[in-house]
């Protein structure tokens, strides 16, 4: 068997509004369970092979990690379809696009946060070529 990640577990503030981004930006996840504990509120989205888990916050408001300078997760990355789609339906949304500069001959990047804050990286590879797929020479 080939590894691959299986899931990744995120705190969010909000269980329905990191869910609806997530189906805004890919239609095909969906909510595999969702469960209730005495603290918080928890479910796993995604497809039968990878999901991520997500908890809900304990009884804190405030977010105080600066990503890219604080420990912690900096974005989380999804490869999908077709990234044009993905941006029209996450700017309709309302979703706002980190503009970060993303050029590259066989894939493309876009960066979105989704309502807490949370960087999402959705990736379009243009090559079936691993070669390709991983060159960092740009």
């Amino acid at each position: 068997m080939k590894p691959y990640v299986e899931h990744a577990n995120l705190t969010v503030r909000q269980l329905e509004s990191t869910i609806a981004f997530l189906q805004t930006a890919i239609p095909d996840f969906s909510v595999r369970h969702q469960g209730q504990q005495p603290t918080h509120r928890w479910c796993h989205i995604g497809t039968e092979d990878t999901y991520l888990a997500l908890q809900e916050v304990v009884a804190r408001d405030q977010i105080d990690r600066t990503p890219y300078r604080d420990l912690g997760i900096n974005h989380i990355g999804l490869v999908v379809d077709d990234v044009m789609q993905v941006r029209e339906r996450l700017l309709s949304a309302g979703y706002r696009e980190n503009e970060l500069e993303t050029s590259h001959p066989w894939r493309q990047r876009i960066y979105f946060y989704d309502r807490d804050g949370i960087e999402w990286e959705f990736t379009q590879y243009l090559s079936n070529d691993p070669l390709q797929r991983n060159d960092y020479a740009l």
